[in-house]
Protein backbone atom coordinates (compact mmCIF):
# COMPACT_ATOMS: atom_id res chain seq x y z
CA UNK A 1 0.00 0.00 0.00
CA UNK A 2 1.72 3.48 -1.37
CA UNK A 3 -0.70 6.98 -1.24
CA UNK A 4 -0.25 10.74 -0.48
CA UNK A 5 -2.80 12.32 1.23
CA UNK A 6 -3.58 16.43 1.96
CA UNK A 7 -2.84 16.90 5.74
CA UNK A 8 -6.49 18.71 6.48
CA UNK A 9 -8.16 16.36 4.78
CA UNK A 10 -6.96 13.48 7.24
CA UNK A 11 -7.08 15.26 10.21
CA UNK A 12 -10.29 15.90 9.62
CA UNK A 13 -11.35 12.29 9.09
CA UNK A 14 -8.98 11.11 12.03
CA UNK A 15 -11.19 14.05 14.73
CA UNK A 16 -14.40 12.18 13.84
CA UNK A 17 -12.77 8.82 14.30
CA UNK A 18 -11.62 10.24 17.89
CA UNK A 19 -15.34 10.54 19.15
CA UNK A 20 -15.66 6.86 18.27
CA UNK A 21 -13.02 5.02 19.40
CA UNK A 22 -13.06 4.21 22.85
CA UNK A 23 -10.46 5.12 25.11
CA UNK A 24 -9.89 1.85 27.43
CA UNK A 25 -10.65 -0.73 24.90
CA UNK A 26 -10.06 -4.19 25.72
CA UNK A 27 -9.47 -5.24 22.21
CA UNK A 28 -6.47 -3.90 20.66
CA UNK A 29 -7.63 -3.85 16.68
CA UNK A 30 -10.64 -1.37 18.75
CA UNK A 31 -8.12 1.40 18.94
CA UNK A 32 -7.35 0.64 15.97
CA UNK A 33 -8.58 2.57 12.12
CA UNK A 34 -8.83 0.61 9.18
CA UNK A 35 -6.99 2.43 6.25
CA UNK A 36 -8.27 1.03 2.67
CA UNK A 37 -6.80 2.68 -0.38
CA UNK A 38 -7.84 2.37 -3.67
CA UNK A 39 -9.82 3.71 -6.89
CA UNK A 40 -8.68 7.04 -5.91
CA UNK A 41 -10.14 7.30 -2.34
CA UNK A 42 -8.59 6.63 1.05
CA UNK A 43 -11.26 5.21 3.17
CA UNK A 44 -10.96 5.46 7.33
CA UNK A 45 -12.78 3.22 9.20
CA UNK A 46 -13.50 3.48 13.06
CA UNK A 47 -15.47 1.05 15.54
CA UNK A 48 -16.41 0.52 19.15
CA UNK A 49 -18.80 -2.36 18.21
CA UNK A 50 -21.77 -0.64 18.72
CA UNK A 51 -21.30 2.45 16.24
CA UNK A 52 -19.47 1.75 12.87
CA UNK A 53 -18.04 5.54 11.30
CA UNK A 54 -16.59 4.98 7.58
CA UNK A 55 -15.58 8.41 5.98
CA UNK A 56 -13.83 8.26 2.58
CA UNK A 57 -11.40 10.92 1.57
CA UNK A 58 -11.61 11.49 -2.43
CA UNK A 59 -9.21 12.22 -5.14
CA UNK A 60 -5.94 10.60 -2.72
CA UNK A 61 -3.38 9.56 -4.89
CA UNK A 62 -2.97 6.36 -4.54
CA UNK A 63 0.28 4.37 -5.76
CA UNK A 64 -0.40 1.30 -4.86
CA UNK A 65 -3.67 0.03 -3.41
CA UNK A 66 -4.09 -1.78 -0.09
CA UNK A 67 -5.71 -1.70 3.90
CA UNK A 68 -3.50 -1.93 6.91
CA UNK A 69 -4.62 -0.87 10.42
CA UNK A 70 -2.70 1.80 12.92
CA UNK A 71 -3.20 2.90 16.44
CA UNK A 72 -6.13 6.01 16.14
CA UNK A 73 -4.78 8.41 18.27
CA UNK A 74 -0.90 7.98 17.74
CA UNK A 75 -1.62 8.43 14.22
CA UNK A 76 -4.27 11.69 15.05
CA UNK A 77 -1.71 13.00 17.33
CA UNK A 78 1.20 13.02 15.00
CA UNK A 79 -0.67 14.20 11.48
CA UNK A 80 -2.16 17.34 13.47
CA UNK A 81 1.21 18.59 14.34
CA UNK A 82 2.46 18.09 10.72
CA UNK A 83 2.21 21.26 8.69
CA UNK A 84 -1.35 22.54 7.67
CA UNK A 85 -2.13 21.51 4.03
CA UNK A 86 1.09 19.84 3.29
CA UNK A 87 1.10 16.08 1.77
CA UNK A 88 1.76 13.35 4.27
CA UNK A 89 3.16 10.28 2.45
CA UNK A 90 1.99 6.75 3.47
CA UNK A 91 3.62 3.44 2.82
CA UNK A 92 3.69 -0.20 4.42
CA UNK A 93 6.82 -1.57 5.12
CA UNK A 94 6.24 -5.31 5.73
CA UNK A 95 3.21 -6.66 7.23
CA UNK A 96 3.39 -4.56 10.64
CA UNK A 97 4.84 -0.81 10.14
CA UNK A 98 3.54 1.92 8.19
CA UNK A 99 5.25 4.61 7.24
CA UNK A 100 4.36 8.09 7.15
CA UNK A 101 6.57 10.88 5.78
CA UNK A 102 5.73 14.50 5.73
CA UNK A 103 8.01 17.54 4.93
CA UNK A 104 11.57 16.54 7.19
CA UNK A 105 8.81 13.75 9.66
CA UNK A 106 9.45 10.11 9.07
CA UNK A 107 6.96 7.47 11.60
CA UNK A 108 6.73 4.28 11.45
CA UNK A 109 3.60 3.27 13.24
CA UNK A 110 2.77 -0.58 14.36
CA UNK A 111 0.26 -2.26 12.41
CA UNK A 112 -2.36 -4.58 13.01
CA UNK A 113 -3.83 -6.74 10.05
CA UNK A 114 -6.56 -5.70 8.48
CA UNK A 115 -8.30 -8.56 8.34
CA UNK A 116 -8.62 -8.53 12.24
CA UNK A 117 -10.98 -5.71 12.07
CA UNK A 118 -14.21 -6.09 12.70
CA UNK A 119 -16.65 -5.49 10.28
CA UNK A 120 -20.38 -6.42 9.54
CA UNK A 121 -21.88 -6.47 6.42
CA UNK A 122 -25.49 -4.98 6.89
CA UNK A 123 -28.43 -4.87 4.07
CA UNK A 124 -30.30 -1.85 5.35
CA UNK A 125 -31.78 -0.70 1.43
CA UNK A 126 -35.79 -1.59 2.33
CA UNK A 127 -36.49 1.34 4.10
CA UNK A 128 -34.90 4.49 3.38
CA UNK A 129 -35.49 8.52 3.35
CA UNK A 130 -33.68 11.70 3.18
CA UNK A 131 -33.77 14.72 5.66
CA UNK A 132 -31.83 17.72 4.92
CA UNK A 133 -28.96 17.97 7.45
CA UNK A 134 -30.39 21.00 8.98
CA UNK A 135 -33.12 19.35 9.88
CA UNK A 136 -32.06 16.60 11.41
CA UNK A 137 -29.48 18.39 13.29
CA UNK A 138 -32.22 20.73 15.04
CA UNK A 139 -33.54 17.37 15.97
CA UNK A 140 -30.92 16.59 17.50
CA UNK A 141 -29.63 19.96 19.50
CA UNK A 142 -33.28 20.94 20.76
CA UNK A 143 -33.24 17.02 22.56
CA UNK A 144 -29.56 16.18 23.33
CA UNK A 145 -29.64 17.99 26.91
CA UNK A 146 -32.67 16.14 28.10
CA UNK A 147 -30.83 12.86 27.20
CA UNK A 148 -30.72 10.82 30.66
CA UNK A 149 -27.17 9.42 32.09
CA UNK A 150 -29.18 7.20 34.22
CA UNK A 151 -27.63 3.53 33.72
CA UNK A 152 -30.77 1.92 35.02
CA UNK A 153 -33.08 3.27 32.98
CA UNK A 154 -31.30 2.54 29.31
CA UNK A 155 -34.70 3.24 27.51
CA UNK A 156 -34.29 6.99 28.68
CA UNK A 157 -30.38 7.27 27.58
CA UNK A 158 -31.52 8.26 24.28
CA UNK A 159 -32.98 10.28 22.00
CA UNK A 160 -36.88 8.53 20.54
CA UNK A 161 -37.21 9.50 16.87
CA UNK A 162 -40.95 8.58 15.78
CA UNK A 163 -43.03 9.38 13.15
CA UNK A 164 -46.26 11.78 14.07
CA UNK A 165 -48.86 12.67 12.12
CA UNK A 166 -51.51 15.69 12.87
CA UNK A 167 -54.43 16.33 10.31
CA UNK A 168 -52.53 15.34 6.56
CA UNK A 169 -49.22 16.47 7.91
CA UNK A 170 -46.32 14.15 8.48
CA UNK A 171 -43.70 14.86 11.03
CA UNK A 172 -40.11 13.01 11.64
CA UNK A 173 -40.37 14.09 15.83
CA UNK A 174 -38.04 13.46 18.22
CA UNK A 175 -38.40 13.43 22.44
CA UNK A 176 -36.00 12.82 25.11
CA UNK A 177 -36.10 13.33 29.25
CA UNK A 178 -34.22 12.59 32.12
CA UNK A 179 -37.75 12.87 34.33
CA UNK A 180 -36.73 16.28 35.30
CA UNK A 181 -37.15 17.68 32.26
CA UNK A 182 -38.39 16.85 28.83
CA UNK A 183 -37.42 17.92 25.38
CA UNK A 184 -39.96 17.38 22.33
CA UNK A 185 -39.02 19.09 18.73
CA UNK A 186 -40.39 17.93 14.76
CA UNK A 187 -39.64 18.78 11.30
CA UNK A 188 -41.90 17.98 8.29
CA UNK A 189 -41.74 15.72 5.81
CA UNK A 190 -42.91 16.04 1.89
CA UNK A 191 -44.78 12.50 2.58
CA UNK A 192 -45.46 9.48 4.93
CA UNK A 193 -42.17 7.18 5.91
CA UNK A 194 -41.68 3.80 6.22
CA UNK A 195 -39.97 3.85 9.57
CA UNK A 196 -40.41 1.94 12.66
CA UNK A 197 -39.53 3.50 16.08
CA UNK A 198 -36.39 4.09 17.55
CA UNK A 199 -34.43 5.29 20.17
CA UNK A 200 -30.86 6.23 19.39
CA UNK A 201 -27.98 6.01 21.85
CA UNK A 202 -26.20 9.16 23.07
CA UNK A 203 -22.64 8.52 21.51
CA UNK A 204 -24.37 8.32 18.57
CA UNK A 205 -26.02 11.64 18.97
CA UNK A 206 -22.94 13.18 19.75
CA UNK A 207 -20.97 12.01 16.63
CA UNK A 208 -23.64 12.99 14.67
CA UNK A 209 -23.90 16.26 15.51
CA UNK A 210 -20.31 17.00 14.89
CA UNK A 211 -20.47 15.31 10.98
CA UNK A 212 -23.55 17.30 10.43
CA UNK A 213 -22.16 21.19 11.89
CA UNK A 214 -19.76 20.90 8.66
CA UNK A 215 -22.11 19.51 6.28
CA UNK A 216 -24.81 21.18 4.12
CA UNK A 217 -27.14 18.50 2.17
CA UNK A 218 -29.12 15.71 2.44
CA UNK A 219 -28.77 12.98 4.59
CA UNK A 220 -30.21 9.56 3.73
CA UNK A 221 -31.60 7.44 7.06
CA UNK A 222 -32.52 3.64 6.93
CA UNK A 223 -32.92 1.48 9.51
CA UNK A 224 -33.50 -2.44 10.27
CA UNK A 225 -34.49 -3.93 13.80
CA UNK A 226 -31.64 -3.12 15.56
CA UNK A 227 -29.63 -0.96 13.78
CA UNK A 228 -29.45 2.60 11.74
CA UNK A 229 -27.71 3.83 9.03
CA UNK A 230 -27.07 7.76 8.50
CA UNK A 231 -25.26 8.20 4.67
CA UNK A 232 -23.86 11.87 4.02
CA UNK A 233 -21.93 13.09 0.81
CA UNK A 234 -18.37 11.18 2.05
CA UNK A 235 -19.34 10.03 5.80
CA UNK A 236 -21.62 6.98 7.09
CA UNK A 237 -22.48 6.02 10.18
CA UNK A 238 -24.18 2.44 11.42
CA UNK A 239 -25.46 2.41 15.08
CA UNK A 240 -27.14 -0.02 17.00
CA UNK A 241 -29.95 1.38 18.72
CA UNK A 242 -31.65 1.19 22.38
CA UNK A 243 -33.48 -2.32 23.06
CA UNK A 244 -36.45 -0.66 25.06
CA UNK A 245 -39.77 1.00 25.21
CA UNK A 246 -39.41 4.83 25.14
CA UNK A 247 -42.53 6.21 27.54
CA UNK A 248 -45.54 7.77 26.40
CA UNK A 249 -44.41 11.38 26.42
CA UNK A 250 -47.77 13.03 25.59
CA UNK A 251 -49.50 12.37 28.22
CA UNK A 252 -46.97 14.46 30.21
CA UNK A 253 -46.85 17.73 28.53
CA UNK A 254 -49.18 19.79 30.54
CA UNK A 255 -51.91 20.93 29.43
CA UNK A 256 -53.87 23.70 32.31
CA UNK A 257 -51.06 25.90 32.33
CA UNK A 258 -52.58 29.06 31.58
CA UNK A 259 -50.37 31.48 33.38
CA UNK A 260 -47.92 32.86 30.46
CA UNK A 261 -44.67 34.61 31.07
CA UNK A 262 -42.59 36.38 28.71
CA UNK A 263 -39.37 37.73 28.47
CA UNK A 264 -36.78 39.09 26.30
CA UNK A 265 -34.36 35.63 25.54
CA UNK A 266 -31.09 37.16 25.98
CA UNK A 267 -32.09 39.29 28.80
CA UNK A 268 -33.20 35.77 31.01
CA UNK A 269 -30.39 33.74 29.64
CA UNK A 270 -27.63 36.17 31.08
CA UNK A 271 -29.38 36.76 34.26
CA UNK A 272 -30.13 33.39 35.07
CA UNK A 273 -26.53 32.76 34.14
CA UNK A 274 -24.98 35.99 36.20
CA UNK A 275 -27.35 34.19 39.33
CA UNK A 276 -25.85 30.82 39.05
CA UNK A 277 -22.63 31.99 39.08
CA UNK A 278 -22.94 32.15 42.98
CA UNK A 279 -23.84 28.39 43.13
CA UNK A 280 -20.50 26.07 42.78
CA UNK A 281 -21.68 22.93 40.92
CA UNK A 282 -24.95 24.68 39.57
CA UNK A 283 -27.09 22.35 41.21
CA UNK A 284 -28.99 25.05 43.55
CA UNK A 285 -32.54 26.24 42.59
CA UNK A 286 -33.24 29.40 40.98
CA UNK A 287 -36.18 30.75 42.84
CA UNK A 288 -38.22 32.64 40.67
CA UNK A 289 -40.41 35.04 42.83
CA UNK A 290 -42.81 36.91 40.26
CA UNK A 291 -45.38 39.59 40.05
CA UNK A 292 -47.02 41.76 37.77
CA UNK A 293 -44.95 42.56 35.40
CA UNK A 294 -41.74 41.59 37.38
CA UNK A 295 -39.59 38.47 38.02
CA UNK A 296 -36.92 38.34 40.68
CA UNK A 297 -34.51 35.63 40.26
CA UNK A 298 -32.46 34.38 43.22
CA UNK A 299 -30.00 31.70 44.19
CA UNK A 300 -28.78 30.78 47.51
CA UNK A 301 -25.56 28.90 48.59
CA UNK A 302 -24.84 28.36 52.10
CA UNK A 303 -21.08 27.90 51.48
CA UNK A 304 -21.06 30.92 49.11
CA UNK A 305 -23.42 32.96 49.84
CA UNK A 306 -26.22 34.73 47.64
CA UNK A 307 -27.11 36.49 43.85
CA UNK A 308 -30.77 38.41 42.91
CA UNK A 309 -31.61 39.90 40.26
CA UNK A 310 -35.33 41.51 39.25
CA UNK A 311 -36.08 41.42 34.64
CA UNK A 312 -38.78 43.24 33.79
CA UNK A 313 -41.39 40.80 32.23
CA UNK A 314 -44.93 40.19 30.60
CA UNK A 315 -46.76 38.30 33.71
CA UNK A 316 -50.34 38.81 34.93
CA UNK A 317 -49.87 37.33 38.36
CA UNK A 318 -48.11 36.00 41.99
CA UNK A 319 -46.00 33.19 42.03
CA UNK A 320 -43.10 31.90 43.58
CA UNK A 321 -41.44 28.65 42.03
CA UNK A 322 -37.45 27.17 41.71
CA UNK A 323 -36.03 25.46 38.93
CA UNK A 324 -32.73 24.01 38.97
CA UNK A 325 -30.73 26.92 36.83
CA UNK A 326 -28.87 24.53 34.74
CA UNK A 327 -31.76 22.87 32.92
CA UNK A 328 -33.11 26.41 31.98
CA UNK A 329 -29.90 27.63 30.56
CA UNK A 330 -29.63 24.35 28.20
CA UNK A 331 -33.26 25.20 27.22
CA UNK A 332 -32.95 28.68 26.68
CA UNK A 333 -29.45 27.92 25.20
CA UNK A 334 -31.31 26.33 22.55
CA UNK A 335 -34.35 28.79 21.69
CA UNK A 336 -34.13 30.50 17.83
CA UNK A 337 -36.59 33.83 19.05
CA UNK A 338 -36.27 36.63 20.71
CA UNK A 339 -38.43 35.75 23.21
CA UNK A 340 -39.00 33.13 26.01
CA UNK A 341 -42.43 32.21 26.83
CA UNK A 342 -43.11 30.07 30.03
CA UNK A 343 -46.30 28.50 30.86
CA UNK A 344 -47.18 27.86 34.93
CA UNK A 345 -50.17 26.06 36.56
CA UNK A 346 -49.12 26.97 40.33
CA UNK A 347 -45.84 26.32 41.91
CA UNK A 348 -45.96 22.47 42.46
CA UNK A 349 -46.37 21.60 38.78
CA UNK A 350 -43.91 21.26 35.74
CA UNK A 351 -43.85 24.53 33.80
CA UNK A 352 -43.83 24.44 29.68
CA UNK A 353 -41.26 26.64 27.95
CA UNK A 354 -42.46 27.52 24.17
CA UNK A 355 -40.14 28.94 21.62
CA UNK A 356 -41.97 31.65 19.45
CA UNK A 357 -39.88 31.85 17.02
CA UNK A 358 -40.01 27.65 16.55
CA UNK A 359 -43.14 26.16 17.14
CA UNK A 360 -42.29 22.68 16.92
CA UNK A 361 -40.12 22.98 19.60
CA UNK A 362 -41.53 22.31 23.03
CA UNK A 363 -39.35 21.85 26.45
CA UNK A 364 -41.08 20.54 29.95
CA UNK A 365 -39.00 21.67 32.86
CA UNK A 366 -40.16 20.24 36.96
CA UNK A 367 -39.99 22.62 39.40
CA UNK A 368 -37.46 21.96 42.38
CA UNK A 369 -38.37 21.97 45.79
CA UNK A 370 -37.28 24.87 48.21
Amino acid sequence: MKFNVNQQDLQKSLNYCQGVIEKRSTLPILSNVLLEAANSRLIITATDLDLIFIHQIPNVEIIEEGKTTASSSIMYDIVRKFSSGKKINFSNIGENKLHLESEKSVFNLNCISAAEFPLTGENFNQNEFSIKSKQLLKLLNKCKFSVSNDETRHYLSGIFFHQTQIDDKVFLTTAATDSHRMSISKVRLNEKIDFESIILPKKTIFQLCSLLEDYEGDVKISNIKSKIKFELNNSIIISKLIDGKFPNYVQVIPKENQKKLEVDLKLFLDSVDRVASVSIDKKDSVKFNLTKDVLNLSVNNTNSGDGKESLNVKFDYDLDISFNSRYLIDIASQLDGDKIEIYFKDTGSPALIKDPGDFDSIFVVMPMKG
